[in-house]
């Protein structure tokens, strides 16, 4: 079967097919994988992988399960370990429940220099982990050998240092490097000259990078470019130069430059020449040298383990100088030679033995994602090795004291090699709150199962809310859920599959949102007795305001997101950095509404315009009519007020709706056939009456040039199947919101043919309303809209109308209105939707999309992978262990990475920054002012118990969005004399409010300085 005639479950691989694309996914479901080494490093990469939607998967280990193993692999249990278990076969089963359609199989063959591996031909990669170099290189050679070659990845994590080795053969073609959308850029104008120069319309940014390719269209003038593929050399962010223009046409205006997709060859070298001369990837530009200096470690660790057949002890001094003496001597024959770091050597000796579950999930995912580039040829692949410490841990333990490293026999032993035993005792008595239970906070949960959070027997308790339930998409990267959770809250159940984790733990599971209005279970108090705040949310709003409670209360946040292979987390710590609150990103720029409503130029815009459409006609219309008929009750009643020239609120629109009231299916069917009359024939013809193909602006040029095109208007065709799609969607639609019953068959294309033959369409009648087209006007609000005497005048008219029909009824004074539904594929949403988007972009000769990108814009859909997912959650909990710890701000890392391309960078957390107000007088955003009142307390008295206690005089103070106190405003100097009480109105049980104030600059003319909130109580300080 070719690749691309899979048929693929949207329902489940939605927000991954964003990531991925349809091919990679196709070429994926057909493709075997063998992993060796099923350890904390292993069970990551299986679980995201299966998830991920691979044909099969082959996991191999010899190894029986061993209390060590609960700390880093959350599929084995206690009874694995009493019953000294297979570790493949114990976690093979929970590795199948995954993705129902991806085979998992277990192996426990003998691996080594004498295996035959003849079987390894099967499979389109193989992954090692926990295995000796000796038997990789032999592996490598083999995979090497095979026509074409094995893709080969062998990845490590020892103690808090990991390593990924990749060798996808001799030449590797990628099809899609970046994963990036092609760029499209209008354009301004084009030199006639040598180098061409582009520079595109209204200065806006292009993009592009020098050395990638772009095609041009629908120029006039220079049109021996239209259709031509050349290469461009970037000039500035508004143009670049395409090469010799100067014996083309002139170029006279429009033209649109669309980004090419352009593939590449990646070459590779094998294991045993890469030991020497590696070609290593940096991702921390503070320690360059890390990279080499892990690499020479890890080979004279892999020496140790050949020599000696284990890995050294925990903690042994004489095991790190035995090798410390390997890696000087194995530093000399590296071709890239570097300074062996003493610490490096000391501490990977010490911990290997242990393993960190942070980094085997942030390792994991970016592993997986390099199997499924493997598998694909999507997206750069990682040349060739990969290098990380978290030595930062290290900086507030005792290296003297080895004994705190020592294993106890418990599942924390693993985890306690790597960060000592009282680390571990802070996590178990550790209180978090967790805000957010998708991707990430099921991952997140995973990770502090087997960090041991929150498991104290007196202390520690992780909060966890989730006002969600889940759904079937939720199952491709929300690994704690399967099917038979679908609609049940996410908060509980990912608690409970945690507690299968991890059966100490404590978790409190709430269904509440993090808002203003839950400020009453979510209180100051609440957070007080929390330790650190974890947010796993999708949209900036919820963060800010977590955030801000946060500074509020001098709480610690960890904040991570993801976007396709892209992620980020950030650690924010109370006195030492910024807050998220600290940064903004501009505001995504808004379609102009005259686009939207008139003039769109690409396909996003007939989406957009789609998506208005169906909320305009199916949800905000129907919400409007219930609110109207709620009001005034009776038809009768809003007749006679209108009739006495009374102006009702919404009448118009409420009078025109009941008035077309479709009394059966017929009707509905007859209501789609008008809409699209108007939408894409009418409107059309009404632009080009109003603007004529030959109108020109005052400048003198054509009123339609790019960005503008004009329309033409469409002919229905009932047998062209978006015409036919569009009055079948919208007819179940019209019918939903009027409660109209219909049939299967009344949907079919001939059913709707017939009907159709009936339908009587109005004729177009020019309108002399103007056409806005000014791009800065905003929409309007239809219910604040004046409505004129003509209109009330024919309100009245059908009403009567409609009464007299019959239609204007009582069981007619509600509607259903309907919510926006992107998931279910039977509603007939994202039908409409497509259908009307491509619809409207053949009347504007714009480029049709598929329904799949027509859901992901209409849906606003965030593409999603679970390799991604388990990488932030990975390096939160990495950060999370560091505030524990109490570190220094020296030691905390914010990290940025898209695996696609790959980068991943990490980069110390901005500093908090110091405001003066005075030579003596500074503060940050993480200081409060205190002021204790009384009840008799006023204005005047908190003003002077600033000036008193802080030194400086306060010239304004504002609660909220509420000026308390602006001298140049009028009245305000007489509320000094009014008490805090009455100006602020506090509820009976508030104790405090927090208070703005300002200061006057040193120097006359300046604008006033901002202060710390100043935190105001209501009563005296308790003695």
């Amino acid at each position: 079967m070719a690749a691309d005639n899979m048929e693929i479950d949207d329902s489940l691989y939605s927000r991954q097919r964003y990531v991925l694309g349809d091919h990679a996914m196709c070429q994926m479901a057909q493709s075997y994988v063998f992993l060796s080494g099923i350890g904390g490093l292993g069970i990551e990469i299986a679980k995201n992988i299966i998830l991920a939607g691979i044909k099969a998967l082959t996991i191999h280990d010899t190894k029986p399960s061993e209390t060590w193993d609960l700390g880093s692999n959350f599929f084995l249990h206690e009874d694995d370990i009493a019953n000294q278990r297979n570790r493949a076969k114990a976690t093979m089963l929970q590795l199948a429940e995954l993705n129902p359609y991806v085979q998992v199989n277990s192996s426990n063959i003998l691996l080594d220099e004498n295996t035959d591996l003849s079987f390894l031909q099967h499979y389109q990669c193989v992954v090692l982990t926990e295995t000796r170099l000796s038997l990789q290189k032999k592996i490598n050679n083999f995979c090497r050998s095979h026509q074409p070659p094995i893709k080969f990845i062998s990845a490590d994590v020892y103690g808090v240092f990991c390593r990924i080795f990749c060798d996808f053969g001799d030449h590797f073609d990628v099809s899609d490097p970046s994963g990036e959308e092609p760029k499209e850029i209008f354009i301004q104008s084009i030199t006639q000259s040598n180098p061409g120069i582009v520079t595109c319309m209204d200065n806006a940014n292009h993009g592009l990078e020098t050395g990638q390719f772009v095609t041009f269209r629908e120029i006039n003038g220079m049109t021996e470019l239209n259709e031509s593929v050349l290469q461009v050399t970037v000039l500035s962010l508004y143009s670049f130069s395409i090469g010799d223009t100067s014996s083309l046409s002139p170029y006279l205006h429009g033209g649109i430059a669309v980004q090419l997709k352009m593939p590449k060859t990646f070459t590779f070298e094998n294991l045993e020449t890469q030991l020497l001369n590696p070609r290593c990837f940096n991702v921390d530009f503070s320690k360059p040298e890390a990279p080499l200096q892990i690499h020479t470690a890890m080979l004279s660790l892999d020496t140790f383990q050949e020599q000696h057949k284990r890995l050294p002890n925990i903690g042994c001094l004489q095991d790190a100088e035995e090798v410390m003496k390997l890696a000087l001597t194995l530093s000399e024959t590296l071709k890239n030679k570097t300074t062996v770091n003493q610490a490096v050597v000391k501490w990977l000796s010490w911990t290997a033995r242990g393993c960190l579950a942070p980094l085997t999930a942030a390792f994991g995912g970016i592993v997986s994602q390099e199997v499924l580039k493997a598998l694909t040829g999507k997206f750069s692949p990682l040349q060739q090795w990969l290098y990380f410490d978290a030595m930062e841990i290290f900086e507030t333990l005792d290296s003297t004291n080895s004994d705190q490293f020592q294993p106890r026999g418990d599942r924390y032993d693993a985890l306690r090699a790597c960060v000592g035993e009282s680390i571990c005792h802070k996590l178990r008595n550790l209180n978090v709150f967790i805000v957010g239970c998708g991707a990430i906070g099921c991952e997140m949960l995973k990770n502090f199962a087997l960090l041991g959070i929150s498991t104290g027997s007196e202390q520690g308790m992780i909060t966890i809310t989730d006002p969600d339930l889940i759904e079937k998409s939720n199952l491709n990267r929300q690994f704690l859920f399967r099917p038979q959770h679908i609609q049940k809250p996410k908060s509980y159940t990912a608690a409970a599959a945690t507690l299968m984790i991890n059966p100490q733990m404590k978790i409190d599971s709430h269904l509440n949102k993090v808002c203003p209005s839950t400020e009453n279970v979510y209180n100051d108090n609440f957070y007080t007795q929390v330790d650190v705040v974890v947010t796993a949310l999708d949209n900036v709003e919820a963060r800010r305001y977590v955030d801000s409670r946060c500074v509020s209360n001098q709480r610690p946040l960890l904040d991570s997101g993801t976007m396709g292979t892209k992620g980020h987390t950030e650690v924010i710590v109370p006195k030492l950095t910024e807050s998220y609150n600290s940064h903004r990103d501009p505001p995504e720029e808004e379609i102009p509404f005259c686009t939207l409503k008139s003039f769109p130029a690409l396909i996003e815009h007939t989406i957009q315009w789609s998506r208005d459409k169906f909320e305009s006609s199916f949800s905000y219309k129907p919400s409007m009519y219930n609110k109207f008929w709620d009001t005034y009750i009776s038809i009768d009643n809003v007749l006679k007020r209108m009739e006495k020239g009374e102006s009702l609120e919404g009448s118009f629109q409420a009078v025109k709706l009941i008035s077309r009231w479709p009394t059966d299916w017929h009707h509905c069917v007859s209501l789609a056939r008008v809409k699209f009359e108007k939408y894409f024939h009418h409107k059309a013809v009404q632009l080009l009456h109003s603007f004529p193909l030959d109108t020109k602006l005052k400048d003198g040029s054509l009123f339609w040039q790019s960005p503008k095109r004009p329309p033409c208007p469409i002919q229905f065709d009932i047998n062209d199947e978006l015409h036919y799609s569009f009055i079948a969607s919208a007819a179940r639609l019209f019918a939903a919101i009027y409660r109209i019953p219909y049939t299967e068959q009344d949907v079919s294309k001939e059913s709707v043919s017939r009907l159709l033959s009936e339908v009587k369409i109005p004729k177009f009648t020019p309108s002399a309303k103007q056409i806005e087209t000014d791009e800065n006007v905003k929409r309007s609000d239809q219910t604040k809209l004046a409505v004129s005497s003509e209109e009330e005048r024919v309100a009245i008219e059908l009403l009567n109308q409609a009464r007299r029909a019959g239609v204007a009824n009582k069981d007619h004074l509600h509607m259903m209105p309907v919510s926006f539904e992107k998931d279910n594929d039977t509603n007939g949403h994202i039908d409409f939707i497509t259908a009307a988007s491509n619809i409207r972009a053949k009347m504007y000769n714009i480029d049709t999309a598929d329904r799949l990108k027509t859901k992901r814009i209409a849906g606003r859909i965030i593409p999603a992978i679970a390799t991604a997912t388990a990488a932030v959650s990975g390096l939160v909990a990495l950060e999370l262990i560091k505030l524990v710890g109490d570190h220094p701000f020296e030691a905390y890392r914010n990290c940025f990475f898209n695996l696609a391309i790959p980068i991943i960078v990490f980069t110390e957390p901005a500093a908090v920054k110091r405001t003066q107000i005075r030579h003596d007088i500074s503060f940050t955003i993480w200081d409060r002012w205190t002021i204790y009142g009384a009840a008799d307390f006023t204005l005047l008295n908190f003003i002077d118990a600033v000036k008193e206690t802080y030194k400086v005089e306060p010239t304004m103070v504002v609660h909220g969005v509420k000026m308390l106190y602006v001298p140049v405003m009028p009245g305000h100097v007489k509320r000094l004399k009014l008490t805090m009480q009455k100006l602020v109105k506090p509820t009976v049980d508030r104790k405090y409010v927090d208070l703005t104030v300002s200061f006057a600059a040193e120097s006359d003319g300046d604008e006033d300085l901002p202060g710390p909130p100043v935190r105001y109580y209501f009563r005296p300080e308790a003695n």
